[in-house]
């Protein structure tokens, strides 16, 4: 009895407190949301709010048996359960309901639920017991393979439902390798290719060329400092590129112009890797090598996006970056979040008195634009204070993940900070308008069981793990 009740008294009740009150804001968010004159009563079990508290006791339940279950269970059962997932992802192909044109739900008895969001946590606790385990040296490039296997592999079955949104979360768990000694370098280059993806959307295929070549030049002069040395570079890249223009005038004059520079300056860049190679320039070897990624990337953007995407996620992206304006169609949702949100103004409109809300203006409020509700009725102060709320959480998480004692329980903790931090800079950012709609849920605040159930277990396992951090785990 004593070691339990020692065991509870290491609890961060802090961060407990911090979960009670967001489930609560998000509890009465979803009653003003879908606020019914005929079903005013807030545990109204017929309306989603009512459904809500349901899954707010059931996930207080579970949050409560994660916290009475022993640490080295999370260790153990972690690849079982991932296998489990994986398992699921694949039988909600086949036996799953549709919703919103996604095949993403099993449906028990009138209760839905979503095994990508469980996939989540699966996912952490493996990549926490893999990379934890003796000699797991991120570095090695065949652990640092195991690991992307272990992220991306629920990604692939999650675009075969197809759920855009939920496969994008997994990109997150880059940063828990990062943290666990990832070279900045990977990161630098993940950044660098975001940045590309936009450009190559923005940007006419020979002006982007053209600044991927000019940046490579003028990034290695900055590097090596030699003008001789770049300037030969510049006049033997630009003499293949010549040559590669030349053979097809000749021999095939009806090749695409954007063809030809793509082939040509590939070519160049290839032969400038090789000679680098060779005279032991490593600088320019490097720099050549990612400008040939980054043109062939830059091309597979434009192939994905135009072929691959379907066309209402090719017309929000379209929407973000200001080539569309469909204000009845794809911009609507974003539209009106951005109305109600301004239209509260700093002090907001009052609780149950947002106009947009009352009158249904805003699609899907309750879940994915559960914030613009906050916004209109709470204003610039509520929402400054929900973000408050939100970096306190995600602080105080990473407080406790750098005191633990087991490499188990920091890479998991690292792997939840992950995940909240993307939810809900995408799922904000979602609601003002500074990226595309992918439907993915606010954490504690959103409308759903799923999720919230996911969310609580995903944060009290590692609570558990911190107050068990004297114990023996890896």
């Amino acid at each position: 009895m004593s070691r339990r009740i020692n065991l509870w008294a290491n609890i961060d009740w802090i961060t407990v407190m911090v979960y009670l009150l967001m489930i609560i804001i998000g509890w009465v968010s979803i009653y003003s949301a879908v606020y019914n004159d005929d079903h005013q009563s807030i545990f109204d079990t017929s309306q989603r709010y009512g459904k809500q508290l349901i899954w707010m006791i059931a996930a207080l339940l579970v949050g409560a048996a994660v916290l009475m279950t022993d640490n080295k269970f999370f260790f153990f059962f972690a690849y079982p359960f991932y296998t489990f997932t994986i398992f699921l992802l694949i039988a909600v192909l086949f036996l799953g309901t549709e919703v919103n044109a996604s095949q993403s739900w099993f449906n028990f008895a009138g209760i839905q639920i979503q095994p990508a969001e469980f996939a989540k946590l699966a996912t952490a606790l493996a990549l926490a017991q893999y990379l934890s385990t003796t000699k797991r040296k991120i570095h090695d490039v065949r652990n640092l393979l195991t690991a992307g296997v272990i992220i991306f592999l629920p990604v692939l079955f999650i675009l075969l439902q197809p759920d855009v949104g939920s496969s994008l979360v997994f990109f997150a768990f880059i940063l828990v390798l990062y943290r666990e000694g990832l070279s900045g370098y990977v990161l630098f280059l993940m950044i660098l290719f975001g940045v590309l993806s936009v450009l190559a959307l923005l940007m006419n295929e020979i002006n982007m060329l053209a600044l991927l070549v000019g940046t490579s030049f003028v990034s290695y002069f900055a590097v090596s400092g030699k003008f001789k040395v770049a300037f030969k570079a510049i006049l033997i890249f630009f003499f293949c590129v010549i040559i590669v223009l030349l053979f097809f005038r000749l021999f095939s004059p009806d090749t695409v112009l954007d063809v030809q520079l793509i082939i040509g300056a590939t070519g160049g860049s290839l032969i400038l890797l090789l000679l680098a190679l060779l005279y032991r320039r490593n600088n320019a070897a490097m720099l050549a090598g990612l400008l040939i990624a980054a043109i062939l990337y830059t091309y597979s953007v434009d192939y994905v996006f135009d072929n691959v995407l379907m066309p209402h996620q090719k017309s929000r992206i379209n929407i973000v970056l200001g080539f569309d304006d469909d204000p009845l169609g794809q911009s609507y949702n974003i539209n009106q979040s951005k109305i109600a949100i301004g239209s509260g103004g700093l002090a907001g409109k009052g609780f149950l008195q947002g106009t947009q809300t009352k009158f249904n203006f805003v699609p899907e409020q309750s879940t994915d634009f559960i914030f613009c509700t906050i916004g209109e009725e709470w204003g610039f102060a509520g929402s400054l204070m929900l973000h408050a709320l939100f970096i306190f959480l995600l602080f105080r998480l990473i407080y406790l993940a750098e005191r633990q004692r087991s490499h188990f329980a920091r890479i998991y903790g690292y792997s939840v900070i992950a995940v909240f931090f993307f939810h809900i800079v995408i799922n904000i950012g979602m609601t003002i308008g500074v990226v595309p709609v992918i439907g993915i849920p606010l954490p504690f605040i959103s409308y759903g069981g799923s999720s919230l159930w996911a969310f609580t277990i995903m944060l009290f396992i590692f609570l558990k793990l911190d107050a068990g951090r004297m114990g023996s785990l890896r």
